[in-house]
């Protein structure tokens, strides 16, 4: 196949730069940063706001994914939020109308979005189904609320442009954890190592997630099965409250004990590491529903056998 991967310079572009690989696919990298082919790939440069030059890469493509979006790893001020905002509505917009637009249009969209669009919530899972969609909750800190409501324009922002010929899939993903220096996975286990892993807040808060090799076959799985189309929840089917969470990290990397972040300092942590405490601190409890009913098998559905096999590929 050819594939093109808008945003896929990051940490999870990189997870599907290694997976589409290793079948011997073409894959095009669209991405705002001038670089060099890595893995493989074709880089072409896009501003991910306006369609240009790069959509002749998506006219006679098979499978386009747009991963494209700032990072929320950033204080939830007026300015940031509206830069997330406007960075996930351009370049979905400009992804589809390429799409609409091409004589050969691609057979699958895959869109990038994020669990976080459901509620904050200890009482049950979110599935696709009877999962409760958040923003609106008076409980909820206005800065949360704020986040649900980027994501729900972000999904907006995909059934707005209309690709008859193409099927839409709106990928709802929890954390992707991949081996690779600096992602997710990686800052959580050299915190643990340093004994500093142990549970954030009151440890009740829910942690959704996936595995790196889970995520490329449920992205393969969704590209190969023509019957599904729409939101999909991206994640292991059990997750777990934190402070489980953080102790079944500190087993892997083979340490006892980690120092715990009560509230107020993660506040002052976050506030000095330019981030927010809302990415550990919302209670993501996501079950992939739609995934398991279609037959999807995971290899490693619970988080102590993940990040066992982590801990190892890392080595």
């Amino acid at each position: 196949m050819k594939v093109i991967i808008a945003g896929g310079s990051g940490h999870v572009g990189a997870v599907l730069r290694r997976k589409f690989a290793t079948v011997d696919h073409e894959v095009v990298v669209l991405s705002r940063r001038a670089r060099a082919a890595t893995g493989g790939c074709r880089v072409v440069p896009w501003d991910g706001r306006t369609v240009g030059d790069w959509t002749q890469e998506v006219d006679g493509a098979d499978v386009v994914i747009n991963l494209a979006g700032r990072s929320v790893d950033c204080r939830y001020g007026a300015k940031n939020l509206g830069e997330m905002l406007e960075s996930r509505l351009w370049s979905t917009t400009a992804i589809g109308r390429a799409i609409a637009q091409a004589a050969r249009p691609p057979r699958v969209w895959l869109q990038a979005a994020t669990a976080t669009i459901y509620a904050h919530r200890f009482d049950a899972a979110n599935d696709e189904a009877s999962g409760i969609i958040g923003g609106d909750e008076p409980s909820a800190p206005p800065k949360w609320n704020a986040s649900v409501a980027i994501a729900r324009a972000w999904e907006e922002a995909v059934d707005t442009v209309e690709t008859p010929h193409t099927r839409k899939v709106i990928l709802r993903s929890a954390m992707v954890m991949s081996r690779d220096r600096g992602s997710v996975f990686d800052v959580l286990a050299t915190l643990a190592r340093r004994h500093l892993g142990g549970t954030i807040g009151d440890g009740r808060q829910f942690v959704s997630w996936i595995p790196e090799h889970d995520f490329a076959t449920a992205i393969q799985f969704l590209i190969d099965r023509a019957d599904i189309a729409g939101a999909i929840n991206v994640c292991a089917p059990n997750p777990l409250p934190n402070a489980a969470f953080m102790r079944d990290l500190r087993t892997a990397v083979n340490r006892r004990w980690g120092l715990p972040t009560p509230g107020p300092l993660l506040e002052l942590g976050c506030w000095a590491l330019r981030t927010e405490s809302e990415l550990v601190l919302k209670s993501r409890r996501v079950v992939p529903g739609r995934l398991q009913a279609a037959g999807f098998e995971f290899t490693h559905p619970t988080w102590s056998g993940a990040a066992q096999a982590l801990v190892v590929a890392q080595k």
